[in-house]
């Protein structure tokens, strides 16, 4: 019969044997990914402001969207983390730029700042393989596969920015299409 005078110390020493299922290096690479993410929602968010001051509902809307979903992201590592026994960590997330030049400077930041999360995805989960932490390689999948369709979709809007031009109805012309880009896509679950 188990005594339940010990059940404390028990707990304690399987607590600080078992705390986590992840390396304190994926941890840490973990909690800068969320933090990067958190910053991806803070930029898109930004940017949505700037479209809103310029009129450019469109790319308002979309813009605002891409927060959300950016926090959604942010939420699957946040739990996944704290899932595997370790802690979710949110650090200082720096403030995001406020002043664009044009919307294709807009759609340009993006591309490049998607790109950075490519490749911290794609370090990410090399780390998991190399560690063969391959529950979290696993895990980190779904987001190398987000990532080539986040690249794909911004270089579609650079693509048509640069066919159409943003001057004049080019602009007007423009934040339609990126309006149309926000109907054709799933609803994003997170606040």
């Amino acid at each position: 019969m188990f005594n339940w005078s010990t059940k404390p110390l028990y707990f304690s020493f399987w607590h600080e044997q078992v705390k986590t299922m992840l390396t304190q290096t994926m941890i840490d690479k973990l909690n800068d990914q969320i933090n990067l993410e958190f910053y991806s929602s803070n930029l898109y968010l930004q940017m949505a402001s700037w479209c809103e001051a310029q009129g450019l509902d469109g790319c308002n809307e979309f813009l605002r969207r891409h927060a959300r979903e950016e926090m959604e992201h942010m939420q699957k590592l946040f739990d996944y983390v704290n899932e595997t026994g370790a802690m979710a960590i949110i650090g200082a997330i720096n403030a995001p730029p406020h002043q664009y030049e044009s919307v294709r400077d807009i759609f340009q930041r993006t591309y490049e700042h998607e790109c950075e999360v490519t490749r911290c995805i794609n370090e990410l989960a090399h780390t998991a393989f190399t560690e063969k932490d391959y529950s979290t390689f696993n895990f980190l999948q779904w987001y190398v596969a987000e990532q080539h369709e986040e690249e794909k979709l911004f270089k579609g809007i650079l693509d048509k920015i640069d066919m159409i031009g943003f001057e004049g109805k080019g602009l007007y012309y423009i934040d339609n299409e990126v309006l149309k880009l926000v109907a054709s896509m799933p609803p994003v679950t997170a606040a």
